[in-house]
């Protein structure tokens, strides 16, 4: 049988079932404090309203539109566009943000008993 190209095969019952009796990693705990106390949304948030402060929103757009005018409107896709800009995005969010994030993690971490 051949796997669909768009969805990975289906699990076999017997492993699925193994899965569930193992514990989650600290890494899953950890997204879920996150996700339930709200602070994911909170932080991102925050790094929207950084962004936005620094310049960086508007670089990307500007970033989109030239590519968009370079390779013509009707030749690029959103699918081109993300795999174009995402590196440079990320390069370009500036240390300073980068650094109150992670002053965020850590604390909201360090206030969660884990």
């Amino acid at each position: 049988m051949r796997n669909s190209v768009k969805r990975p095969p289906t699990p076999d019952p017997e492993e699925e079932y193994d899965d569930q009796d193992s514990q989650p990693s600290l890494q899953e705990i950890i997204n879920i404090k996150f996700i339930e106390s709200g602070e994911k949304e909170r932080l991102k948030e925050l790094l929207r309203e950084r962004l936005i402060e620094c310049g960086w929103k508007d670089e990307m757009k500007s970033l989109c539109r030239s590519l968009t005018r370079k390779k013509g409107r009707n030749n690029v896709t959103v699918d081109d566009l993300v795999h174009l800009i995402t590196p440079k995005g990320r390069a370009a969010v500036p240390d300073s943000v980068k650094a109150e994030l992670l002053q965020r993690i850590r604390s909201f971490l360090q206030s969660t008993a884990l």
